[in-house]
């Protein structure tokens, strides 16, 4: 198999560090060995433009010029692997990637799919989103259900994704949900399986996304949001101090998941997201991260 690694050095609320240092931290781990025996097509990283912390005007959201130039980036990377059997490996940034990775699998195949993993769903509407942060809404915007607000570059490539298109994995936010009145995309018809529901089998929860997907899609991305799992055993990943939010999966359960779904087939492409070197120090949470990568693309097929 031959892999594209594409750093995305993004950080949704425009700091200096954190998310945007994650790509650079997790290849100091050894992420590139970690692909091997693959044919690694290294590129350079994602060049964006100097981080802001204010909202922009055409979407509402924190650090928007970088944010566009992301989505933008991505999808032209994403669409010339997909299309040339390349297989990309996204690393760094947050769920905001995903903005640009499902535009470009929708652009590369006519019925595109996504295996969330997340401790979120991740669909607050632009005009609550409180923090302006884009990874609190990409799957909301991705599927149409939010986004009625934006102009400009992201308004045109959305919606991107069908409800048939989207299985869930691992969410725990009723409570922050039910704050800003927020139901659950499981309504719409979305297949979904939060943690109360696959923690106890996660490999089965697994196998049966993946049959989902393979019924429904032509080829599907699988997204690792690493607040899937327990900030007691992983904390460097991005905010995870929610006081509403605690559990998640273990690191091996979160391993026997990707690596279940990922050897199932159709699998187009792998991102893992939310990694917080600054959070951090030992480097422990860096070197289970690129643990994961390795046995998930290990098992592919």
């Amino acid at each position: 198999m031959k892999i594209e690694l594409i750093d995305v050095p993004f950080d949704g609320f425009g700091r200096d560090g954190h998310q945007a240092r994650a790509a650079s931290a997790l290849r100091d781990a050894g992420l590139v060995d970690a692909l091997a025996p693959h044919t690694v097509q290294d590129g350079d990283a994602l060049n964006l433009p100097t981080f802001e912390t204010g909202r922009g005007p055409q979407t509402g959201l924190l650090n928007e010029p970088a944010l566009l130039a992301m989505v933008e980036q991505l999808n032209e990377r994403v669409v010339a692997a997909v299309s040339d059997g390349v297989f990309p490996v996204v690393v760094g940034g947050d769920c905001a990637l995903l903005l640009g990775v499902v535009t470009a699998l929708r652009d590369a195949v006519e019925r595109p799919g996504l295996l969330f993993l997340d401790g979120h769903e991740d669909t607050t509407p632009l005009d609550v989103v409180e923090d302006g942060e884009a990874a609190n809404c990409e799957i909301g915007l991705l599927l149409g259900v939010t986004g009625r607000l934006l102009t400009g570059p992201l308004a045109e490539r959305l919606p991107a994704l069908e409800v048939s298109g989207l299985t869930m994995l691992g969410q725990r936010d009723d409570q922050r949900r039910r704050r800003f009145n927020v139901g659950s995309v499981s309504g719409l018809g979305v297949w979904s399986r939060p943690l109360d529901q696959m923690r106890h089998d996660p490999v089965a929860a697994a196998r049966a996304a993946t049959a989902y997907l393979r019924a429904n899609t032509d080829r599907w991305w699988l997204h690792v949001d690493l607040d899937v799992l327990d900030p007691e055993v992983f904390g460097a990943q991005g905010l995870p101090d929610y006081p509403d939010e605690p559990d998640g999966l273990d690191l091996a359960q979160l391993t026997a998941v990707t690596t279940e779904a990922i050897g199932g087939g159709g699998c187009a492409g792998l991102s893992v997201a939310i990694y917080d070197p600054d959070q951090d120090p030992d480097g422990s949470d860096a070197a289970a991260t690129v643990e994961l990568v390795r046995e998930t693309i290990r098992a592919h097929r």
